[in-house]
């Protein structure tokens, strides 16, 4: 690691912290919607991808040190924070598939001039990210997977325990208008409900963009968008297994949230393991646990950003 990425952790933690509010935001159609956007940095590209219950803001306590060496692309996923959330209530699992919402990235990443990139993927983002790769053969140059077990990996084997931790994913796949309803008729609980069991870092989680994360989750166009873009996981069971065998063309960081007190069975049940989950997907596969829950960027941000950047560096130097 060069000497000054190691300047960047002499920071003082508020300067870390700055957040994504100070970067303006952009809009790019493609594919009929309107994808929310934030471009900014210099060096090799990275395409930062948020997940549930979030948006593209999870990621505003690292991205100052990795837009020193990084352009970084942080789009809102379709149906989350400042991207259109299109009406799915015919069930047209095509409008939030995996396959849709990476060829959205792809097709954002192309008018920003970036067709070779890295990409880190949280929770909903990490699947959109291991979709594009599938689909788009040679563009990923290196996949960072944040606390994401394969979906095809975790239906093959869920078990009670499993089920349990993913109650939301049982829940959100029911037909059209069901959990829209009952999620709706009292959002805040649920939202405060999942924050409090998948966090496990007191204080981690800066008031001011918990308060955007939740007033963007309680509107009733995200409630429906995210649970149609959480049935869709038909059609995605469905492409994967089209794509069962086939290996992630590139070198891959996994690292999850070892913290599950508060959310037991969380992403492997009693059998799965993560690492040997994503090995049978990537030849190439690093990987470890950080003493936290499931919010790794803002737990530990320090701790992500030790791992990332030299294996970022490793990568850019080939």
């Amino acid at each position: 690691m060069s000497n000054s990425c190691i300047g960047y952790f002499d920071m003082s933690l508020k300067i870390i912290m700055e957040k994504l509010l100070d970067w303006p935001e952009s809009k790019f159609k493609t594919n009929g919607v309107n994808i929310n956007y934030r471009i900014f940095g210099n060096g090799s590209p990275i395409i930062l991808l948020h997940g549930y219950p979030q948006n593209s803001l999870i990621w505003h306590k690292i991205v100052s040190p990795l837009s020193k060496k990084h352009l970084l692309l942080i789009p809102d996923l379709r149906g989350y924070g400042g991207s259109d959330k299109p009406d799915a209530s015919n069930e047209d699992h095509t409008i939030y598939c995996k396959r849709t919402s990476a060829n959205d990235v792809v097709q954002l990443a192309r008018a920003n001039n970036i067709n070779k990139f890295h990409i880190i993927g949280h929770d909903r983002g990490a699947r959109v990210a291991h979709r594009l790769i599938l689909d788009n053969p040679g563009v990923v140059q290196s996949f960072i997977s944040l606390d994401v077990m394969p979906s095809q990996e975790a239906f093959d084997n869920m078990d009670s325990s499993l089920a349990y931790a993913w109650f939301h994913w049982n829940l959100m796949r029911q037909p059209y208008p069901l959990p829209e309803t009952l999620i709706g008729n009292s959002a805040e609980q649920y939202f405060d409900f999942l924050m409090e069991k998948w966090c496990a870092t007191a204080g981690a989680i800066d008031k001011e963009i918990y308060n955007l994360y939740k007033k963007d989750f309680c509107n009733p166009e995200t409630i429906h968008s995210t649970c149609a873009e959480y049935r869709s996981v038909i059609l995605d069971l469905e492409h994967d297994e089209i794509d069962r065998g086939n290996k992630i063309d590139c070198p891959m960081l996994v690292l999850w949230g070892s913290n599950t007190s508060k959310r037991p069975g969380w992403q492997t049940g009693k059998g799965l393991n993560m690492i040997d989950a994503w090995k049978k997907r990537c030849e190439n596969v690093l990987g470890q646990s950080l003493d936290c829950g499931h919010f790794i960027p803002e737990e530990k941000p320090k701790e992500l950003l030790k791992v990332l950047l030299p294996f970022l560096e490793k990568i850019d130097e080939k």
